[in-house]
């Protein structure tokens, strides 16, 4: 019987998650900065990883709190911005971390949002923002661009690990309208705003199975299911010349905490 716990898994693969994932447009941060209206002077990160999303706030250059609670991908994170000044990590969860009483002008989460306590955390980002301040909520969605193989893929799943096969609705990204109507419907926020980017990334055979990897419903499965499930994965990329074509969404929720200066699209 498995102790284990989804949301601390990814540190049993933390370089790989650093070394496959694929990063965030650098265009988030003009967009996140436009939102917000003036450059933020203090920023948090919530579930900050190995820094991927950290590598797109840092160009605000301003004080940068990165909360990650996985020692192995906090380690990782302390190595990539080793003698950067601005930058410091707070081993631990958004839970558990104390804002400062005035707050900080932009909070954001690169694809970590969902693992912060539902019941709290609308909550705890409206305690943690100053008045005027930004919620910034990033994170990529893995679809495929069209391919032959996409039913035969469907087919591997079910047959191996029904589990954790892709319902009917698989090619809509259901976090599109999740993030904003959870924030929106809290009534904390205002001028709450979906955005997406699109992008393309290929990965070869072996690749794409570390990527796998770095999931957590495959790090969740038993070895004896999760081994054949990738040697069939594969087998049926190697059939289809050896390369995956990622079709990338990056969706970036963004909400206000009422208060303080007004946006540049109310001035």
């Amino acid at each position: 019987m498995t102790t284990r716990k989804q949301r601390q898994v990814f540190g049993e693969v933390a370089d790989a998650y650093d070394e496959v994932r694929p990063g965030y447009p650098a265009e988030i941060a003009g967009r996140i900065g436009a939102y917000l209206g003036h450059p933020p002077a203090r920023i948090v990160e919530s579930g900050a990883g190995t820094g991927k999303g950290t590598a797109v706030l840092r160009t605000f250059a301003a004080p940068l709190t990165c909360v990650e609670p996985d020692p192995a991908m906090a380690a990782v994170l302390r190595r990539r911005f080793a003698g950067d000044a601005l930058v410091e990590v707070f081993l631990g969860s958004f839970e558990d971390w104390t804002p400062p009483p005035d707050g900080v002008d932009l909070l954001a989460s690169a694809q970590a949002w969902h693992w912060v306590d539902p019941a709290r955390r609308n909550q705890l980002a409206y305690d943690a923002l100053a008045p005027g301040g930004a919620l910034a909520i990033f994170g990529n969605h893995y679809g495929f661009a069209e391919g032959l193989f996409l039913d035969e893929m469907d087919a591997i799943y079910d047959e191996i690990a029904p589990e954790i096969a892709d319902p009917p609705d698989k090619r809509v990204d259901r976090s599109r309208a999740f993030h904003h109507n959870e924030i929106a419907e809290s009534g904390l926020f205002a001028d709450v705003e979906t955005q997406y980017l699109e992008t393309v990334v290929h990965f070869d055979t072996q690749r794409y199975l570390t990527l796998l990897s770095t999931f957590s419903p495959h790090r969740m499965l038993p070895e004896e299911k999760r081994a054949p499930l990738h040697a069939a994965l594969a087998d049926l990329i190697d059939r289809h010349g050896g390369v995956l074509e990622q079709q990338i969404t990056t969706g970036l929720w963004l909400a206000r905490k009422p208060g303080g200066r007004p946006s540049v699209a109310g001035q």
